[in-house]
């Protein structure tokens, strides 16, 4: 036994050994690669964790400590009424608008509370690929009639593909019914009313955060004005959340006040101090977040208000190393592209446009794999299919990538299987692929 672990240890060192010898750093394309992986990681980490990650968390805490068990089986679980399962799960989207790895905290926790598998990945399916904001930008830019192939195949796809999961694993989830009758659901704590409130105020504080900018030439509509002031937005939620706080979480109003004094200052500072207009939201909602997390977790009077912090801090635990690997892979391979940026990775752009041009079979099934692997942050697929449009790609492919592509991702599928389990993963990502491929060719032979 000591000898199999010293050949373990042997083995380590001497594959390490050999890829630092064999490293082809004289290859340009290999360091390009390794450029776009740190570039996507040092932006990942920017503009993503700190605004959209960090939120998600405690969103996800909510519904594992705050939502009722019975709460969750009423709209999702096993024994809920199919039609309002997958009514409520298909159009979450429109409400979060998050990304492939943002849902995942919000999954992972209505699927430890016991959701129906079908529910639960229509909702896992929905969250990124329903995206109201995404929606709205695909036909602005890519054309009316791809938004309006987009909403269709979204919707139909989250209930197609959770309904088929159901019916592989029914066998499965006739135990989880079985089981979920004999539940004795304990009393509401609080009215559902508060718990919402509470809820939708964090979800909301996440969108209006996450707004994305209007096109250069927009600067009349609604959206370019939403987002001109959404600073100011999220600060009017913010303070909303501080009565939540207050009156619903029953926390001392002295530390929330505190909490708010301090976040408000450290907004002041950044937005007058920090030349670069996207780092200087980081730092109040980091000092918000940090502020929050203190007062909870030192919060006396309700154990629940503990928990929701450390609940947080679980699903941070469990999702964020899988993110880490997952976007340092889809850098390297496939590259970094966001804002004016466009740095190749090991596999070259050309190729791609290359491989999806026409509307094959081949061309669409491409298609639905390179954007089930490639890491999309919500709103930036469309952009980045105008370039490859402007490439030569085919309009069935473009539909198919952006079918398959927001809602999956490497780093989205390594948390998944920590979820559901290899098996359940490769069905779910074989589903949304093989849908993908088909409703491209189907949009590519009208279009």
């Amino acid at each position: 036994m000591e000898t199999k672990k010293e050949f373990k240890i042997l083995f380590w060192i001497a594959l390490l050994f050999g890829v630092a010898f064999f490293m082809p750093i004289e290859s340009a394309r290999f360091m390009t690669a390794v450029d776009a992986t740190f570039d996507l990681v040092k932006w990942y980490a920017r503009e993503h964790v700190v605004l959209c990650l960090l939120p998600a968390f405690f969103i996800a805490g909510v519904i594992s400590v705050f939502v009722s068990q019975g709460s969750v089986l009423k709209y999702f679980g096993a024994n809920a009424k199919k039609w309002l399962a997958y009514t409520v799960a298909s159009v979450s989207g429109t409400i979060l608008a998050v990304c492939s790895c943002t849902i995942l905290p919000l999954f992972s926790s209505i699927h430890k509370r016991g959701a129906g598998l079908g529910p639960a990945v229509a909702f896992l399916y929905s969250g990124p690929a329903i995206n109201i904001l995404a929606i709205i930008l695909t036909a602005r830019i890519l054309g009316f009639e791809m938004g309006v192939a987009r909403v269709i195949g979204a919707v139909s796809f989250s209930v197609i593909i959770g309904i088929v999961m159901s019916l592989i694993y029914r066998k499965e989830e006739k135990a989880k019914r079985e089981e979920q009758m004999n539940i004795q659901v304990p009393p509401e704590k609080r009215p559902m009313w508060q718990t919402s409130f509470h809820f939708f105020t964090l979800v909301l504080i996440l969108v209006f955060a996450n707004w994305g900018s209007p096109s250069s030439d927009d600067t009349s509509s609604a959206w370019y004005y939403i987002w001109a002031y959404k600073w100011y937005i999220t600060g009017a939620f913010g303070l909303l959340l501080a009565y939540s706080l207050i009156f619903i979480l029953k926390i001392k109003w002295q530390w929330v006040l505190g909490a708010v004094v301090v976040t408000a200052i450290s907004a002041l500072l950044a937005f007058n101090f920090i030349p670069d207009a996207k780092l200087a939201p980081i730092v109040p909602m980091l000092v918000g977040i940090i502020s929050l997390t203190i007062i909870t977790l030192y919060d006396k009077r309700d154990d629940e208000n503990r928990e929701w912090t450390l609940s947080a801090w679980g699903f941070t635990k469990q999702i964020m190393p899988l993110l880490a690997v997952g976007v340092v892979t889809a850098g390297f391979l496939l590259g970094s592209t966001h804002d004016d940026v466009a740095i190749p990775g090991i596999i070259p752009n050309e190729w791609i446009a290359w491989l999806v041009g026409g509307n094959s079979v081949f061309a669409n099934f491409f298609a639905s794999i390179v954007g089930a692997f490639m890491y999309f942050a919500t709103l930036t697929e469309v952009p980045i299919l105008q370039g490859l449009i402007a490439s030569g790609m085919g309009k069935g492919p473009a539909l198919a990538l952006l079918l398959a592509g927001p809602s999956l991702s490497l780093p989205n599928m390594l948390v998944i299987r920590g979820v559901m389990g290899t098996q359940k993963t490769l069905v779910y990502i074989g589903l949304v692929v093989i849908m993908a491929t088909i409703s491209g060719l189907i949009y590519g032979s009208f279009f």
